[in-house]
């Protein structure tokens, strides 16, 4: 059932980012390997369908950062839409966003962390994926205002990589403007696919939600923080997947793990690909290091309702953090990074995400006009964005996805029987 904010409860956490600090957690989110790695797949799609796909992506990621920002803004606790479900639409539906949430971003710290090994020294993969985690798990132990430090200096590196993307592929002597002409025989069902595939490298920007007992002025703070981030980050990719494409065409891209720095090497200034290598590496770590907090928090807010075990509720008394949530999560990164596949992990993450902004969507829709900043004609289309986007994944992305949902709903009804019973024989 709906309700109203209610007053804010104190927090155990300390308010200590402001507006700048916030868009670049967001920034950090987004502005990653993303932009490294789904570019090339959603590539198939053709030069124009990639860019189409690109739009479609930063469209819906808009409707839905809306959604976002106004709940944060009435609701500013650590959890993100599990908190907003609960408050909008009810515990059930709160607590199946909050799952889809931790085990989708799961999925998505493991691909992060394999991206980052893979670009920085493939020789060493897995295990290096495995310390990178347990190295960031550390940096955010010890607080959030560490982690937005630390990805302040990230962000500014990988822009830096991109500039170098941009400018050797329009000035390597290759750009070509007929290899982004004509639409081919690009289907509206592989632009769709491209554009989920995409909505991965977009999907950071309720980061901020998520911390948000952490932000100061959250009322504020996190409306102006979250459209401002994606704006940046939309205005980026635009510009890098467009220069790429001049580069080398939507066919090479495709066919390419590392389709930014392909497009570099084609040119005359192919001696700057190291720089796009090391560009990706520091930006899987960017996201890392910001997911990493984002996931502990939600896991913190589930727990603090008693959907997780109440030790995940735990919060460190120097640092200020929820410690035990960020010590298992990233142990569970560590081992998963030692043995999933890297693009089995980018599809299931999207689709546990999309359907997470489909339940953002709605509660937003539940919201009454004294509360709303934008129309809700937004969260509409956002919802109807992310279901069609979520389904029009690779089977097995939506198959698999759809199996932990159900899995989720299940654990959650076993658990409530299970204290209807006591509840009986207590009576």
């Amino acid at each position: 059932m709906a309700t109203e904010a209610t007053e804010e409860r104190p927090s155990r956490l300390v308010r200590r980012l402001g507006t700048a600090d916030a868009v670049v957690i967001g920034l950090g989110s987004m502005i990653g390997a993303g932009v490294f790695a789904a570019v090339g797949p959603a590539a198939a799609a053709g030069a124009l369908g990639l860019l189409v796909a690109l739009g479609i992506a930063g469209a819906v990621a808009f409707c839905n950062a809306t959604s976002s920002a106004q709940l944060a803004a009435l609701y500013p606790a650590s959890g993100g839409t599990y908190v907003y479900g609960r408050e909008r639409l009810g515990p059930f539906w709160g607590y199946l966003a909050g799952w889809g949430f931790v085990v989708g971003k799961l999925a998505s710290l493991t691909a992060m962390a394999l991206t980052f090994a893979f670009y920085a020294a493939p020789s060493l993969g897995r295990p290096l994926a495995a310390g990178a985690v347990v190295a960031l798990t550390a940096v955010n132990y010890r607080g959030v205002d560490k982690t937005a430090g630390l990805t302040r200096i990230l962000v500014a590196a990988v822009l830096a990589a991109l500039a170098v993307v941009v400018g050797a592929s329009l000035f390597g002597g290759e750009a070509d403007g007929e290899r982004i002409a004509g639409w081919g025989d690009t289907s509206v069902l592989a632009v769709l696919e491209a554009a989920g595939l995409l909505f991965f490298a977009f999907a950071g920007y309720a980061r901020i939600a998520t911390l948000g007992e952490e932000v100061r002025d959250p009322e504020r703070t996190i409306p102006r923080a979250i459209p401002l981030a994606l704006a940046i980050t939309l205005l980026v990719y635009a510009t890098v997947a467009a220069s790429a494409l001049l580069a080398i065409g939507a066919q090479a891209m495709a066919g390419s793990n590392a389709p930014l720095a392909e497009a570099v090497r084609a040119g005359d200034l192919s001696a700057l690909a190291p720089v796009v290598r090391a560009g990706a590496a520091l930006a899987a770590l960017s996201v890392l290091l910001s997911l990493l907090a984002g996931v502990s928090r939600t896991a913190f807010a589930m727990a603090e309702e008693g959907d997780l075990p109440r030790w995940f509720g735990s919060v460190h008394p120097r640092f200020k953090v929820p410690h035990h949530a960020e010590l298992v999560i990233g142990a569970i990164v560590a081992v998963t990074a030692v043995a999933v596949d890297l693009r089995s992990a980018i599809g299931f993450s999207s689709f546990a995400v999309l359907l997470y902004y489909a339940l953002t969507n709605l509660a937003a829709f539940t919201l009454p006009r004294r509360q709303r900043r934008w129309p809700r004609t937004l969260s509409v289309i956002g919802f109807a964005g992310c279901l069609v986007l979520a389904f029009s994944l690779p089977i097995e992305s939506v198959v698999a996805g759809t199996g932990v949902f159900a899995i989720g709903a299940v654990l959650y009804g076993a658990r409530h029987w299970h204290r209807a019973r006591i509840a009986t024989r207590n009576e």
